[in-house]
């Protein structure tokens, strides 16, 4: 039996990733009164108990979390931006390459991806891995998720009981957590612009990634880009890329699309007179975008099925 313990297990994320791991018997899970979570010998007693330590922490919590495990058998996926970048970190995108999935089995410690990312990622970087978009090409990536991504605070601000915006843009000085991230992974040379924005729908994510013929290496159509990603993801557990006839027949897609489920659809859409193309990413922000993820790499690391415990 794997003895796992969730650092920050109170907040939206760790109860979502609790509620998936909730009766497998494979798992033990290290509880802590409310009174000992605020308690830092009994969290580093707990953090070096535990086989693995899941951190759903603000970033300088979870570096301090980090430092505090002493045991060397302990391993840790940690679900804030902290190590996303980080040298002796894997990035726990099991879909990012060819390889990742292994690297994540073995891996001590595991960076779990953001959600904005997982779904550019997940649409960008087939593309640059196969040359069909330089790494020199600087990309624009607009997107939008449900109000429960700005966790509690944000949470709170919407069920206040207050008429919310329809639509809230943020991250207007281009500086956004997840920049780094994006630009890493998915191996450009610049940062992409990244526009995001909340919608007044607790849980759900689409993220858009505009692109024009110029931004190719050659020429290319929407059945290539498609073969592309098809080709990338085709042994995903996770992530579907929907037929090219479906989305040619789509004329809209909800915030909510992939919402209350851990997968992640993709679509191709575009305009081939003007040579212009939509790649869209639907997924739910606490589903693959956070605890889904989190628990899909959970089951790498601990040997069991990739899937269990996912709601697909």
């Amino acid at each position: 039996m794997t003895a796992l313990f969730i650092d920050g297990g109170a907040g939206t994320t760790g109860l979502e990733i609790r509620e998936r791991l909730a009766n497998r018997p494979e798992f033990s899970i290290i509880t802590l009164s409310e009174e000992d979570r605020k308690d830092r010998k009994a969290r580093e007693e707990a953090l070096n108990q535990a086989d693995i330590v899941i951190l759903c922490l603000p970033d300088d919590a979870a570096k301090e979390a980090v430092s505090m495990v002493k045991n060397p058998k302990t391993r840790i996926v940690d679900a804030s931006t902290a190590h996303r970048t980080a040298k002796d970190w894997v990035y726990g995108l099991p879909e990012l390459t060819k390889g990742q999935k292994e690297r994540i089995q073995s891996a001590r410690f595991v960076a779990n991806p953001g959600c904005y990312p997982s779904g550019f990622l997940s649409l960008v970087r087939p593309l640059t891995e196969t040359a069909l978009i330089s790494d020199q090409q600087l990309l624009t990536v607009h997107a939008v998720s449900g109000y429960s991504g700005g966790g509690r605070k944000m949470i709170e601000a919407y069920e206040s009981g207050t008429k919310p915006s329809a639509f809230k843009g943020y991250g207007l000085s281009l500086k956004h957590k997840h920049i780094p991230e994006m630009q890493h992974h998915a191996g450009l040379t610049m940062p992409p612009i990244f526009s995001p924005a909340v919608s007044p729908c607790y849980r759900g994510m689409l993220v858009h990634v505009p692109l024009s013929a110029g931004l190719f290496s050659q020429k290319v159509t929407l059945e290539d880009i498609h073969h592309i990603l098809a080709a990338h993801h085709q042994d995903s557990a996770t992530i579907r890329v929907k037929p090219l006839s479906e989305s040619q027949d789509m004329t809209q897609i909800e915030i909510e699309h992939c919402a209350n489920s851990d997968r992640m659809e993709l679509f191709v859409f575009g305009n081939e007179s003007t040579g212009q193309i939509l790649l869209v990413a639907a997924l739910d922000n606490l589903g693959k975008g956070a605890a889904g993820a989190a628990v899909q790499n959970i089951n790498l690391m601990s040997g069991c099925p990739e899937t269990s415990g996912l709601r697909l």
